[in-house]
């Protein structure tokens, strides 16, 4: 699974440049390292929040453990889960909501990904503001904690794979398809 990680990682960084949203990491140390994005959509913030927090409709199913984004679901909720139905019954819970003020933002806890088996935390925030003809939506992505191995280039990969999800909730909203 790390070498799907590799790959897609690689592809992710090579194409960033074509993904419609200023991103950085903007701070790496030791144990940790934070991820600050933002992209203008042209809806107003109230149709933003409502599409973030239906993942299925917009995440790229290429990251989620099912292979399908229709697994994904999102209750915006505090101490609700962000979570993937797997085959035979199984599932995964990506993240908590922690906070949820529609229009306004959505944060929530957990590691991603392939940073569930390490161990990290991180609190993913999303900040809403109105700004001409729509919405400037920034994330926020602090991970922290221990890492085997150390955290080498995981942060410009998570940086890639948070861009794409960006880029694919900007094209649902303007254009209806991810």
């Amino acid at each position: 699974m790390r070498l799907i990680y590799h790959a897609l990682a690689g592809f992710l960084l090579a194409t960033a440049v074509a993904f419609p949203c200023r991103a950085a990491v903007v701070e790496q140390t030791a144990n940790g390292f934070a991820i600050v994005q933002t992209v203008h959509i042209a809806a107003p913030p109230d149709k933003v929040y409502a599409a973030l927090i239906h993942p299925a409709l917009w995440w790229d199913k290429r990251h989620t453990f099912s292979g399908s984004a229709a697994n994904l679901s999102l209750d915006a909720h505090a101490g609700a889960c962000f979570c993937e139905a797997l085959p035979n019954g199984g599932s995964v819970q990506h993240a908590q909501v922690v906070v949820a003020a529609p229009g306004e933002t959505l944060r929530l806890r957990g590691p991603l990904g392939p940073f569930q088996g390490e161990g990290v935390d991180g609190a993913l925030t999303f900040s809403l503001k109105s700004a001409g003809n729509g919405t400037d939506l920034t994330l926020e992505n602090n991970i922290g904690g221990f890492m085997k191995g150390g955290f080498g280039d995981w942060p410009s990969r998570a940086d890639a794979m948070l861009a794409q999800q960006m880029a694919h909730l900007k094209a649902y909203l303007e254009t209806g398809a991810p």
